[in-house]
């Protein structure tokens, strides 16, 4: 038996075997290779020659060690070792192999035993290779991108979902949650439905449902918790299914993204047009209403004049109702004498030039023609144009020359109704010196006393005070024309400072820097006094707080000084006059239009806005000239340039105030503040023969510094009118030391007498002047003579 095989192999087998090598050895599509046990090449068929590129005589004989690689030599485990291990008898091995030409093929091979058929006995290997080096290297394509996806999936800035078929998440991103806070083993509905707002779960899941059902993508926004901040925040989602090639679905990609700034910024777009659309609704409706309830006429009309349209005041204002105005001429509406006027304003409408205001009579329904300032405009194939009836402004234009003398009469009288609380307190202040100067001359006449000659002269000096500011006050009042004559306006302010001391009122202080070498100038001094008197009441408005007026006199030669940076005043010799006050100022726009009729800052029912206009139209009668210089918040200067006049006339002498001494010697020490100097001497001469030791200052501030000096005080007696610091101030402040404090309040004002009646407290009283002394000493005894109850129960 053994030789009969041996004969085989000698002879090439037998007929089946040659006819297995030949089917064997003709496969080109795989390499077939048989090994003996030694592990050496039996047959090598033309599958492993196309495949490897060694011809079958250079391998029979040899091992397969050049088909592999060193490494894979080294490193596996030899083929027929692993074929024997397995029970099957056969391995299988995807690895590198070597071609004849050195290059590398990826191998897939089986290595199985091969056993004789009739003695089973194991007489060697075969081995099947295929090259698959396409195959791996597409797998190796696959997992590189599956690797790159997933890193770009893992690291993405968006939620990315993975489904089965059926809608069950299979994958969720990191990002999801990081951002949401679940845990991570969270992929159920049921989990992550918990991280969508309550509000949009039910829409989310029927939507989701819905695309599983139809098998169509999906997208819809919703709101996630973001768990750093718990705020909820929107994204937008889409669903996609992912098909095979037979177009069934295998699995589901959702993808989520981050759109809460592209929400946020489309709310506020949204919000922006409905609040545009508002606004233009709104414009629209407040177009409508001005068309409607205008008194201004208003017209649409075509480039032939012909009227398009026109609003309710043609009706109100004209007579003509819309429908017998629409589709008629213009033209045929114009005053006769305007005619000319109002086509050639048509004629440049028609080449698209706007026309500015122009007058153009109109025709009223009666008959009668209306003097009207038109404007138009052409546009969008149509000209608009609107109308200002000036009647009744013509009209009063005109009238206005006659009244001008009344408006100067009704500016001079709200200047006296300025001047009636100072005048009151004035006068007050006179008729107290005049009668109590008579008391004690009475007095003294009665004791056989003859020294009675400083208390005559003090009553001539206030009676004839008293008669020079009611010969002022006649002044301001009547009625007159200009009656220019020379004077001298330092005199003349000088003399009108006690009056504008009453009138500025106490938190107002009064600055005077005149120059004593004047120049004389030629206007009406009663207009001039007048123009002070305003400004000067305009400079106290301005400083409600209180701050200072100063009245400047000065020479101003142009020329000389070279003024040229104003040439509103040409070069010559001026007297200049300037009112300031520091208060409020005005801007440059306020500035520009003090001097026109009727403008004024002040509120309703406080001015005329006659004054500055009433100012301007004097000094330039006078041949003058005015200029403001003015700042916000820097106060106001008022300049009033009056020509020099050479024919000088001499000013009458102001006389001075008469003073009287006072004597003191009594058992109780009373404190006179009084700053009319007459009214002071008369109350300490008065409260000295009493047998009272009488101290005196003329202002509250001196009253207060002597109060607190004083170490022993039983009464005040104080005028409340003080400037500066008033009479009531000064007993409040002396009363955070000295509360058992007694003082008599006096006053000339009718509104601080009632004022101060309601306010009383105790230790005080109030006297009115005038007054007589006999009513002055009895209050003064009663309030020494009081009792300490009043303290005790205050």
């Amino acid at each position: 038996m053994d030789g009969g095989n041996d004969t085989a192999r000698a002879t090439g087998g037998s007929a089946d075997d040659r006819i297995a090598r030949a089917v064997l050895k003709s496969a080109t599509d795989f390499a077939i290779i048989t090994q003996g046990l030694d592990m050496r090449v039996t047959s090598w068929n033309d599958g492993a020659v196309a495949l490897m590129g060694w011809t079958e005589r250079e391998m029979l004989g040899q091992t397969t060690e050049r088909m592999f690689t060193d490494e894979d030599n080294a490193r596996h485990v030899p083929e027929q070792e692993a074929a024997q291990a397995r029970k099957t008898g056969r391995s299988e091995d995807e690895r590198w192999h070597r071609k004849a030409d050195g290059s590398l093929y990826w191998g897939s091979g089986i290595m199985m035993r091969f056993e004789d058929e009739a003695t089973g006995e194991h007489i060697g290997y075969l081995k099947i290779l295929r090259d698959h080096t396409a195959q791996h290297e597409a797998e190796a394509r696959a997992h590189a991108r599956e690797a790159q996806f997933r890193a770009l999936v893992e690291k993405s800035p968006q939620m990315t979902f993975f489904a089965n078929a059926s809608g069950d998440f299979t994958y969720i991103n990191p990002y999801w949650y990081d951002y949401t806070g679940r845990p991570r083993a969270a992929m159920a509905v049921d989990d992550w439905i918990e991280a969508v707002h309550p509000a949009d779960r039910a829409t989310v899941v029927d939507t989701w449902q819905r695309a599983l059902a139809t098998g169509a993508g999906c997208e819809l926004e919703l709101r996630f918790l973001r768990a750093s901040d718990r705020s909820w925040r929107w994204f937008k989602a889409q669903a996609a299914p992912l098909r095979d090639d037979d177009g069934v679905i295998e699995s589901w990609l959702v993808i989520a993204f981050d759109i809460d700034l592209v929400v946020a910024a489309r709310n506020d777009l949204s919000r922006s047009q409905r609040r545009l659309e508002s606004a233009v609704a709104e414009r629209t409706a407040e177009r409508d209403r001005l068309w409607r309830l205008s008194n201004d006429l208003m017209f649409v009309m075509n480039f032939d004049g012909h009227v398009q349209s026109v609003n309710p005041a043609w009706t109100r204002q004209l007579g003509w109702a819309s429908e017998e105005l629409v589709g008629r001429d213009m033209l045929r509406l114009a005053h006769p004498d305007d005619i000319g006027v109002a086509a050639a304003v048509l004629a440049r409408l028609r080449k698209g030039f706007p026309a500015p205001r122009f007058v153009c009579r109109c025709r009223h329904k009666d008959g009668t023609y209306r003097t009207l300032a038109w404007t138009a405009l052409p546009g969008e194939g149509v000209i608009h144009g609107l109308g200002l009836d000036l009647t009744a402004e013509t009209q009063a234009l005109a009238e206005l020359e006659v009244a001008q003398d009344a408006l100067r009469q009704a500016q001079k009288m709200e200047a006296v109704g300025q001047l009636t609380g100072g005048i009151a307190h004035d006068f007050n202040n006179l008729l107290a010196g005049i009668l109590g100067a008579l008391e004690v001359i009475q007095r003294q006449t009665a004791r056989g006393v003859h020294d009675i000659d400083r208390y005559v002269r003090m009553a001539m000096a206030s009676a004839n005070r008293a008669a020079a500011l009611t010969h002022r006050l006649l002044a301001f009042s009547r009625r007159q024309p200009l009656a220019p004559k020379s004077l001298n306006a330092t005199a003349l302010v000088q003399g009108l400072s006690e009056l504008l001391i009453r009138t500025l009122g106490e938190n107002v202080r009064l600055e005077l820097a005149t120059a004593r070498d004047l120049w004389s100038t030629r206007c009406d001094p009663h207009q001039l006094e007048n123009a002070i008197l305003n400004l000067a009441i305009n400079a106290r408005d301005a400083m409600p707080e209180g701050g200072t007026v100063t009245i400047i006199t000065e020479n101003l030669d142009l020329q000389a000084d070279d003024y040229s940076w104003y040439p509103a005043v040409p070069a010559g010799r001026y007297v200049s006059l300037t009112v300031s006050d520091t208060g409020v100022g005005m801007t440059a726009e306020v500035a520009s239009k003090a001097f026109e009729p009727f403008f004024t800052t002040k509120p309703f029912g406080q001015g005329t806005g006659l004054g500055l206009s009433m100012i301007y139209g004097f000094t330039r009668q006078s041949n003058g000239y005015i200029k403001i210089f003015s700042e916000p918040g820097k106060g106001t200067s008022v300049r009033l340039y009056l020509p020099r006049c050479d024919d000088d006339e001499e000013e009458p002498a102001v006389e001075g105030p008469i003073t009287i001494e006072a004597r003191a010697t009594a058992p109780a020490t009373v404190l006179v503040v009084e700053d009319n100097p007459e009214v002071r001497v008369l109350v300490v001469d008065v409260l000295t023969d009493m047998g009272l030791e009488v101290l005196r200052a003329d202002d509250g501030t001196a009253g207060l510094a002597m109060i607190e000096a004083a170490p022993k005080l039983d009464l005040v007696v104080t005028d409340i009118g003080l400037p500066g610091l008033n009479g009531r101030q000064m007993i409040d402040a002396a009363r955070t030391r000295r509360p058992e404090l007694k003082a008599l309040l006096m006053t000339g004002y009718a509104e601080s007498a009632v004022a101060a009646k309601q306010q009383l407290g105790p230790h005080t009283e109030l006297i009115t002047k005038p007054f007589a002394m006999h009513a002055l000493s009895e209050k003064v005894v009663a309030m020494l003579a009081a009792t300490d109850t009043t303290e005790e129960t205050s």
